[in-house]
């Protein structure tokens, strides 16, 4: 057994396994995996097996299907069969809103190149005839994906890994990490059979791997605790059972009829598909328990759960509705076995926090569907230093150390349930809900706020009527104009018409200073520094050099600068920029960095009237011309007194219209809340939300990062080369260069259904051709139309071309308009007072 190797991978699953054959394939060629059982031992050999390309994700709609069509590839390789059954997977809708949610979703597949079609309740019924229809109201029928043997095909990837080279070791569990600055020291402990458990023997080595892959499933939380790192993966209880045959499915099959596709009855939260002349149903039901929370048992193996049938017993009746014909078979087998799951469903892939050369691929609650596309997108990253996608929605670090046990277990059940639950854009979920709150949260539910949940920290999303019961405002959600909607036009066009105040106190704030903070910072970010009291935007790139954070710098001294960034991604930009601090401090001396995101409170202030709110509150000799351009340019910063309470204040607007960002010291923010409040009243103040700034950003063509701008765009692409200095040596220049303009962001205003915006996931035509995709959709007040930004090919990016956008199984007509079509000019920003 080597003790030496490139790349070290724990767990010996469908994912792990997987991870291990592409980093082969990728051109590594000393890589070992190591698993504490058998292959399979752990959810893999439980798990049903299907292959469903449905995913609001960008990301994980790519990497569902690289699964489905590697898969397809692995008999030829390997000679082993992976008991792939391409039958397809029919997703049948009982309501408007279903068959809604299923035309947002075909969108999205389209971007991705997923092929799929709608059926009718006639069409299924022609088709397969034991389907009850009458109460459907159409499918969404993908025709190439289907089911597979979970065994089967981790065996055949495990196969092609060791033909490729790649050592697989059984029996051997990793029970100590240690980084020694150059490599990882892996400590594994021979595990022996022992009265039917496995426990750890004597014998011990330790393996030195250059990188690390953990891919530990249901063990997550013991890998967690070795590394010294937070990760929200716990596995939930799910069922399913197999029933034995039905006569009238093995006549309809002796009639030589082909075999049923998985029936997805969504609305009935549950799955069935054909198990030799029987079913199989599986249930995502309400009340399904986390284990696990803190580490599997040393007797649980390859073991499972008792069945509590009481918990599936309304989805089991749904489906004696769906396929009457099954309403006589007995019970064959059932399984109630652990399945990872995270707060938000994806799998946390990527570097780990704090971590060199460590690697996670964990809380894969779809590991058979995922794994193949994990395996490859995690070797580009490791190999090549950037996946051909954006990873971000996934990476490790969208959760921040704020993250418990207590609150990943109940956000994980509640992830569960809501798996056949509708996917409305606009949803907020509740469990663990208020968690993280700024001073003001209270004042702003009395207002009427209606949450939205960032990174864990609750942000108003809109004000709704006073008389709202709570702050989850159901009746709210909606795949078109929600209840909502009106709100945000209301609030949108206060800021374009009077002032408008916005709680932005979610924001990643860093500190960075010191002597070597200006050498750094010119190295690490694309634009030119910006003066003492000024600020710039800018961003910081990928080694590929493509987007990977981005940020408004503030500078307070010669080597003393704040940085913002956007909040749902906080823990994702501090170790981006402590790794990259740890990395370059040698070279350009002491450089201190600060997160001082909980220390400072932010408000906006923004529309023409906003000048004269604060001049209610400023405190100075000659208080009227404080916020004057003279004083007070537009890029600035100052350090004012509103009242008691000292502000640092930014003039810049993310709505585009004149205004401020006000920092303030967290302990002060009511005191600060109540006299802007107050002064805002004889002025028409209105409170506003996250979803009408959103709509106004999209107006000024401002892109936010993750979703114009991420880990898959440069950017140059992004349009954006005002912020790029080409002049200067900056961390990704090279790369960004060579890669030139793939595909460019344009601004489109859009003639859509008169109750309905885009999303943000809606693919773009020019005719017939299929030509970008939308990353941002709304509504714009200025124009009293939808609007979108998106990627296309350059070609198509100048304004006045004509295009269609892809919405409810119809394209619309969209036009490619200048950048910022509201107020172009920054007149209305630069607005002098």
């Amino acid at each position: 057994m080597k003790t030496h190797v490139k790349a070290l991978v724990v767990g010996g699953g469908a994912v792990g396994t997987s991870i291990a054959y592409h980093l082969a394939r990728a051109g590594w060629d000393d890589v070992m995996l190591l698993e504490r059982d058998e292959l399979t031992s752990g959810s893999t050999w439980h798990a049903a097996g299907l292959l469903p390309y449905f995913n609001m994700s960008y990301a994980t709609t790519h990497i569902h299907d690289y699964s489905i069509r590697f898969y397809k590839t692995l008999e030829e390789e390997t000679g082993l069969n992976a008991g792939f059954a391409v039958v397809g997977n029919l997703r049948m809708a009982q309501t408007d809103a279903r068959m809604d949610e299923y035309m947002l979703y075909a969108s999205t597949a389209e971007t991705c190149g997923v092929p799929y079609e709608f059926m009718t309740p006639e069409q299924i019924k022609a088709k397969w005839p034991l389907i009850r229809t009458e109460d459907l109201k159409g499918a969404l029928y993908h025709q190439t994906d289907g089911y597979i043997n979970p065994a089967d095909v981790t065996m055949a990837m495990a196969k092609g890994a060791r033909q490729r080279g790649v050592m697989i070791e059984r029996k051997w569990q990793a029970d100590a990490f240690n980084w020694t600055g150059e490599a990882w020291e892996v400590t594994a402990t021979k595990m022996v059979e022992k009265g039917g458990n496995l426990v750890p023997s004597d014998e011990q080595i330790v393996i030195t791997a250059e990188h690390v892959v953990t891919a530990s499933g249901n063990h997550a939380q013991r890998t967690a605790k070795m590394l010294g790192i937070k990760m929200p993966a716990i596995p939930v209880e799910h069922q399913f059972i197999v029933m034995e045959q039905d006569p009238e499915l093995v006549k309809f099959r002796a009639d030589g009829n082909g075999e049923h596709p998985v029936i997805r009855d969504a609305d009935a939260q549950s799955y069935v598909r054909e198990e030799r002349g029987g079913w199989i149903l599986g249930v995502y039901e309400h009340g399904a328990p986390a284990r696990f929370e803190h580490g599997v048992p040393d007797s649980f193996r390859a073991d499972l759960f008792q069945l509590d049938l009481e918990r599936i017993e309304e989805q089991y009746m749904a489906m004696i509705h769906r396929v009457p014909s099954c309403e006589t078979s007995g019970l064959k087998d059932d399984f109630n076995g652990p399945i990872c799951y995270t707060p938000d469903g994806n799998p946390l892939v990527g570097p780990a926090p704090g971590l060199d050369n460590m690697w996670l691929a964990e809380g894969f609650s779809f590991g058979i569907t995922a794994a193949g596309g994990t395996g490859y997108y995690l070797a580009q990253m490791m190999v090549e230093g950037e996946a051909e996608i954006d990873m971000a929605s996934l990476d490790p670090k969208r959760y921040g150390d704020w993250i418990t046990t207590e609150y990943a277990a109940r956000k994980n059940e509640e992830c569960y349930e809501h798996v056949y639950i509708l996917h409305h854009p606009d949803e907020e979920r509740e469990a663990c809900r208020p968690l993280r709150t700024g001073p003001a949260y209270d004042r702003q539910k009395a207002a009427g706020a209606q949450f939205g949940c960032v990174n864990g920290f609750e942000r108003p999303n809109y004000y709704g009527p006073l008389d709202a019961p709570d702050s989850f405002d159901h009746d709210a959600r909606s795949f078109r104009r929600g209840g909502w909607w009106q709100y945000a036009v209301e609030e949108a066009k206060a800021v374009r018409e009077g002032v408008g105040l916005i709680d932005a106190t979610a924001f990643t704030k860093h500190r960075i200073s010191g002597p070597g903070a200006t050498a750094f910072l010119d190295w690490f970010t694309t634009n030119k520094l910006p003066k003492v009291g000024r600020i710039n935007l800018t961003y910081a790139l990928t080694a590929a050099g493509t987007t990977r954070t981005e940020y408004t710098i503030v500078r307070l001294a010669e080597n003393d600068y704040y940085l913002v960034s956007a909040g749902a991604w906080h823990a994702y930009d501090q170790d981006y920029l402590y790794k990259a601090i740890m990395e370059k401090e040698a070279e350009f001396g002491r450089i201190n960095e600060e997160d001082v995101t909980t220390r400072w409170g932010v408000f906006a202030i923004a529309g023409p009237k906003s000048r004269d709110v604060l001049n209610e509150l400023v405190k100075d000799a000659d208080p009227s011309t404080v916020l004057s351009n003279k004083r007070f340019p537009w890029l600035s910063y100052r350090d004012i007194e509103l009242g008691m309470c000292p502000v640092r204040a930014i003039r810049v607007a993310y709505t585009g219209e004149l205004g401020w960002e006000l920092h303030h010291p967290i302990e002060m923010q009511n005191y600060l809340w109540d006299q802007l409040v107050a002064a805002g009243e004889k002025h028409g103040m209105k409170l506003v939300g996250a979803r009408a700034q959103n709509w106004l950003r999209q107006e000024k063509s401002y892109r936010a990062f993750g979703t114009e701008l991420g880990r898959d765009a440069t950017p140059i692409e992004a349009d954006l080369p005002r912020f790029v200095d080409l002049s200067k040596n900056f961390h990704g220049k090279a790369a960004m260069e060579k890669i030139g303009v793939r595909s460019k962001c344009v601004t489109l205003l859009i003639d859509g259904p008169n109750d309905a915006d885009p999303w943000g996931r809606e693919a773009l035509y020019d005719g017939e051709t299929r030509v970008g995709r939308l990353t941002s959709g709304g509504y714009s007040v200025a124009f009293g139309k939808s609007i979108g930004m998106g990627y296309v090919t350059p070609d198509l990016a100048v304004p006045g071309t004509r295009l269609n956008v892809r919405m409810f199984d119809q394209l619309w007509d969209a036009e490619v308009v200048e950048d910022s079509p509201y107020d172009p000019k920054n007149e209305v920003i630069r607005k002098d007072g």
